[in-house]
């Protein structure tokens, strides 16, 4: 009795893989949809799944340019709207835009308390402009306008007001919406806080 059972369980798992075997051999069946093929962002990034930020300046308005998160030198996990100083002079101190090239991603903080920088804030390291002078850039931080526990303020500096593009002009930092730093915070979290931005322009 238990041999007949036993052949009979090894004939039912044969059929059972067979079946399988059939099922992918013919690939999937009518009107599955297949997975989408990630965004991605070419160029100077990491290929081994590490987070990476991407700022893409716009010359014809640098306070709409825009910056990536990018995952793996190919996926774009978000994009936002961010803008660099008030001109495309990269050697403008306290006004031009950030200079081509690669930057480390120093410390993240959610109570920035500097004199101008206040709440969410991400230093980046400091940058030659290309001038030929050896001219540094210094004092670089991806920002926005508000207070120190990251609420708004009363005062310009510590308020964001979407309806004025002024918001998105800088002293040369990358300035964002307060909830999107906040949005670009929460998603670095989960996925891992990068070591890089490249900027391109």
């Amino acid at each position: 009795m238990s041999s007949t059972l036993s052949s009979r369980a090894a004939r039912s798992a044969a059929a059972v893989l067979a079946a399988g075997s059939i099922v992918l051999l013919a690939g999937p069946a009518p009107g599955a949809r297949a997975e989408e093929p990630a965004a991605a962002v070419a160029g100077g990034a990491p290929q081994d799944g590490a987070v990476q930020l991407r700022f893409d300046k716009n010359r014809k308005d640098p306070s709409d340019s825009r910056l990536y998160v990018v995952k793996g030198g190919r996926t774009v996990l978000a994009e936002f709207r961010a803008g660099s100083g008030t001109t495309t002079d990269e050697c403008a101190t306290g006004r031009g835009w950030l200079p081509d090239g690669t930057y480390t991603v120093g410390q993240h903080h959610e109570k920035y308390d500097g004199d101008l920088i206040k709440g969410y804030a991400i230093r980046l390291s400091d940058k030659k402009c290309a001038d030929g002078t050896g001219r540094v850039r210094d004092q670089l931080f991806i920002h926005s306008e508000m207070n120190r526990d990251g609420s708004q303020g009363s005062t310009e500096q510590r308020r964001w007001t979407d309806s004025d593009p002024n918001d998105f002009r800088s002293k040369g930092c990358i300035k964002m919406r307060p909830e999107e730093i906040k949005k670009m915070f929460r998603l670095l979290e989960r996925n891992g806080w990068p070591k890089t931005l490249r900027v391109v322009g």
